[in-house]
């Protein structure tokens, strides 16, 4: 049943113009058109079923071809189609296989991975399977924790480039800080320094052409991950890549949430100051965020630079004493859904505490049950929310989650001050995860993320004490409040809940 979809839209549209051309506008146009419509319909709904997709996003498609057969259809073509990933992505992913062998074993940690005790080493151990990724013991991290830390410290390290600047992101604006960016990286292409920037086309859709040429005259390379051609059409439309990544000189790195822009500087007027975290990562670990980014250059290029003047350059600096810090790459390419994996078995083998901050919070059943019996049985388990919404269905999906995971014992804070956009898990005060990935399934299934792992380190201390700061500023939910909400709002909520499965 290949394209199966995309040929039925065509033979829609053929037929559907043919008999307007001949026939003109009338009651037949109409009665044909729904009929072949709902021919197809039926075909799609047939053909998720013996998908075997989870039952819950199965019977939420049917429910919404039923109920608004058009707008369905249109949103089937955008988001819905269950394209075989492992073929669609083949060639990064036996990329990404063929570096693990040529790497792993080259750092030496087994020694180091067994102090760390019992828990700590089954996570970095699935990790390292999962995701393909030693863990560094020789890395020094920094948390940045708002615009003004992150940009700041960028722009640092990106005027001391001499060899090379790698770029990824998600969403890049043509505005002041845009702009300040591209000068800089301009004036390092003339002093000699290579300069690569990967964005995705879809959360990069207004970026001006001007600023795209601008680069590529000065004699950058700027590549659209995903191009959107034919977009009803094209089964990648849905696979988008939501990483934030700078490598500079291959020693130094940074990942997290902000993206390129000014609201992430806290200058948009409808969300005031902007809560955010990024990670600046020096030394050994950077490898591992290189070759993320060279798998996906290569995927979008067809070039490949895996060679050691972009591999060792940050297998310099041996340090140790910073604790262990592991990069995590994971996406639709992959067999595993490998972060949403790694979250799961952190919260399952919390001791004392897991802590949340999620900007996006639309969990599948594995991790909502996760958090519960964590709570059930005592654990202190705290969620981290915006109080107001950037996304508003994802926004009121997420409301439909408190009530079961209040009465279990968890936790909820909404924060007040301007938008909380942090991703952040953090476990017994010893382990954190922080990066682009959102509790959300499409973070989980859909988008390409990268995470860094941290265990007993120092940002990992870090990282708690920020969270206890942002407590001060958030209010706590009390369920038997949160139950009076009004039932319009809670109608809002379940009709966004519906949807959520798809999201």
């Amino acid at each position: 049943m290949k394209d199966i979809v995309g040929i039925g839209l065509l033979i829609l549209m053929l037929v559907s113009t043919w008999y307007f051309l001949i026939n003109g506008v009338d009651g037949g146009l109409i009665f044909y058109s729904s009929l072949i419509l709902t021919l197809f319909l039926v075909i799609i709904g047939f053909n998720i079923f013996l998908e075997n997709r989870d039952p819950i996003q199965t019977i939420t498609w049917l429910v919404i071809f039923c109920a608004f057969p058009f707008i369905g259809f249109i949103f089937y073509f955008l988001f819905g189609r269950n394209f075989r990933k492992e073929r669609i992505f083949r060639k990064k992913y036996f990329l990404d296989k063929q570096t693990f062998v040529k790497i792993s074993g080259e750092a030496g940690y087994n020694e180091r991975i067994k102090e760390m005790g019992e828990n700590p080493q089954q996570l970095i151990t699935l990790a390292n399977r999962l995701g393909n990724s030693p863990v560094s013991f020789t890395t020094e991290t920094r948390v940045l924790r708002n615009g003004e830390e992150t940009f700041s410290n960028i722009i640092e390290e990106l005027k001391k480039a001499r060899h090379h600047i790698h770029l990824e992101y998600y969403i890049v604006r043509d505005d002041r800080i845009g702009v300040l960016l591209k000068d800089i990286l301009i004036q390092k292409v003339k002093e000699g320094v290579k300069v690569r920037f990967l964005y995705d086309a879809v959360g990069s859709w207004k970026l001006a052409r001007s600023y795209i040429d601008e680069l590529k005259n000065a004699g950058a390379e700027m590549v659209a991950f995903g191009p959107l051609h034919f977009p009803l059409l094209n089964n990648k439309f849905n696979f988008r890549n939501h990483r934030k990544i700078i490598v500079i000189d291959g020693s130094v790195g940074f990942i997290g949430g902000l993206n390129i822009g000014d609201e992430y500087l806290g200058q948009d007027q409808k969300f005031g100051s902007w809560r955010d975290t990024h990670l600046i990562i020096k030394g050994e670990a950077v490898r591992t965020l290189q070759l993320i980014f060279l798998q996906d250059w290569y995927y979008s290029t067809n070039n490949s630079f895996l060679s050691d003047e972009y591999l060792m350059a940050g297998m310099t600096n041996h340090h140790h004493g910073h604790g262990g810090v592991q990069l995590i790459g994971g996406g639709p390419d992959s067999e595993w859904t490998i972060i949403k994996s790694i979250f799961f078995k952190m919260i399952t083998s919390a001791e004392k505490s897991v802590w949340i901050a999620s900007p996006y919070f639309v969990p599948d059943d594995d991790i909502l049950q996760a958090l519960k019996v964590a709570a059930l049985s005592g654990l202190d388990v705290r969620l981290l929310v915006p109080k107001n919404p950037d996304k508003r269905i994802v926004f009121h999906a997420s409301r439909t989650y408190f009530p079961e995971l209040l009465a279990s014992g968890v936790r909820i804070f909404q924060y007040n001050e301007g938008f909380m956009h942090s991703k952040i898990i953090i476990v017994d005060d010893q382990l954190a995860s922080i990066g682009t990935t959102n509790i959300d399934m499409r973070s989980f299934h859909l988008n390409f993320e990268v995470n860094a792992f941290l265990y007993r380190t120092e940002s990992t201390q870090q990282l708690v004490n920020d969270y206890m700061e942002d407590m001060k500023v958030s209010q706590e939910l009390e369920i038997d409040a949160f139950s009076k909400r009004n039932f319009g709002l809670k109608l809002l909520e379940s009709t966004c809940r519906l949807l959520s499965p798809l999201l």
